[in-house]
C-alpha cells in the first residue's frame, strides 16, 4: 500500500469522513470485511478522539467548527490571535514530526489524517513534503483536498490519488431525506446550490435555512441596479468572518448562472434566484461576465492566505462590479 493517499473532489461530498473512516478501519483490532468493527478498544479510542496512533492535522478554525478543540489525538498549537487560524501551521507539522519519532502504542500501524490540504501554507506544505519524502515505517498519511491545483505539485506527486465525486442526484436526495432535511420540497434547490454535494447541502440547511447565503440576493440586486461597488463596503463585515474560499465559491457559482442565462439556458446553482440572476445577466456584457468568472478562479487559489480578510473581500467585490456596462436604454 502507498504510504500517502490524497482524496480529492468537490467540497461537501464527505472526503474527510471517508478519510477518518479509513483510518478507523486501518486501526481496528477486529475488522469485519475490511471495515472497522466499531466495538474494539481501538474503535472506541478513535470515536472519542484519543487513539494514540492517530493524528488529525487541521486548522484551528476547522476543529472549532466541528466542535472538537485540541485533544490528545490532534496536533495543534495554542491560538495566538483572537480568531482561530484557518491555516495548517508549520508548528503543527513539526509537532507531528516529534510524534512520528516515537514508538507506536501497540507496535502496529499509525495514521495521519490531514484536511483540508489546501489549508497548508508554503512553509507548512514544504515541511510536510520533507516528511513524505522520507516516510516513517508503518505510517500512513491520508490527505484530503477540494482542488489539486491549490496544492504544491511536489506534494501531490508524493501521494497516490483517489477522486471522490458527488453521488447522483437521486441518491443524494434520498440521503438528505434520511438525514432529516426539514424541507423536502427544496431538496433539489439545496443540492443545486451545493453543486450536488449532499453534506454541503445539509450544512447549508442547518446553518441558515435557505439554499443560498442571505447576502447573495442583496448582492445580485445591487449588481442588477448598477450598485455593485456601493454594496461592496456593506458586505465586508459579514463576509470577512467567513472562509474566503466559501464566499468566493458562491460568487463563482453565481457567475456561472449569469453566463448560462446569457447563453439562453437555465440556471444551474440558484434556481430560486432566477429572476435576480436574469436581471444581473441583462446588465452585464458577456465579456465582462466571463472575465470576472475567470478572475475569481485565480483568487480561489490564494483564498486561504489573504493578508487582510476585510481588504480581500472589498477588493474582490469591487473588481467583479467594475467594468459593468450601463443598462441598455
Amino acid at each position: 500500500m502507498a504510504h500517502a493517499w490524497l482524496f480529492h473532489g468537490p467540497a461537501g461530498v464527505g472526503k474527510a469522513r471517508f478519510a477518518r473512516a479509513a483510518a478507523a478501519s486501518l486501526l481496528c483490532e477486529s475488522p469485519r470485511g475490511g471495515f472497522a468493527c466499531g466495538e474494539c478498544d481501538a474503535c472506541l479510542w478513535v470515536r472519542h478522539g484519543n487513539h494514540p496512533d492517530l493524528r488529525l492535522l487541521r486548522p484551528e478554525a476547522v476543529a472549532q467548527a466541528e466542535g472538537q478543540p485540541e485533544a490528545a489525538g490532534e496536533d495543534a498549537v495554542p491560538a495566538r490571535t483572537k480568531s482561530a487560524s484557518r491555516e495548517i501551521r508549520v508548528e503543527q507539522v513539526r509537532e507531528l514530526e516529534t510524534w512520528l519519532n516515537t514508538a507506536t502504542h501497540r507496535g502496529g500501524s499509525r495514521v495521519v489524517v490531514l484536511y483540508p490540504a489546501q489549508a497548508l501554507n508554503a512553509i507548512s506544505g514544504n515541511a510536510l513534503l520533507k516528511v513524505l519524502e522520507e516516510p516513517p515505517e508503518h505510517t500512513l498519511f491520508l490527505l484530503v483536498a477540494d482542488a489539486l491545483d491549490r496544492l504544491l505539485p511536489t506534494l501531490v506527486s508524493r501521494c497516490r490519488r483517489l477522486a471522490l465525486t458527488a453521488p447522483d442526484a437521486d441518491a443524494a436526495a434520498a440521503w438528505l431525506r434520511a438525514a432529516g432535511l426539514a424541507e423536502p420540497g427544496r431538496i433539489h434547490a439545496y443540492l443545486a446550490a451545493a453543486g450536488g454535494a449532499p453534506l454541503a447541502a445539509l450544512q447549508a440547511h442547518e446553518q441558515g435555512g435557505a439554499p443560498y447565503p442571505a447576502w447573495l440576493p442583496r448582492w445580485l440586486g445591487a449588481l442588477a441596479e448598477g450598485r455593485g461597488s456601493a454594496i461592496a463596503a456593506e458586505l465586508v463585515p459579514e463576509l470577512e468572518k467567513m472562509p474566503a474560499s466559501e464566499w468566493l465559491g458562491v460568487l463563482q457559482r453565481a457567475f456561472v448562472d449569469l453566463m448560462r442565462v446569457q447563453a439562453g439556458v437555465g440556471v444551474r446553482y440558484y434556481p430560486e434566484l432566477q429572476a435576480s440572476i436574469g436581471a444581473g445577466a441583462a446588465r452585464l456584457s458577456r465579456v465582462a461576465a466571463a472575465q470576472h468568472a475567470r478572475w475569481l478562479a485565480t483568487q480561489q487559489r490564494v483564498a486561504n492566505h489573504p493578508l487582510s480578510p476585510a481588504l480581500f473581500v472589498h477588493s474582490v467585490l469591487l473588481r467583479v462590479a467594475s467594468e459593468t456596462p450601463a443598462a441598455a436604454r
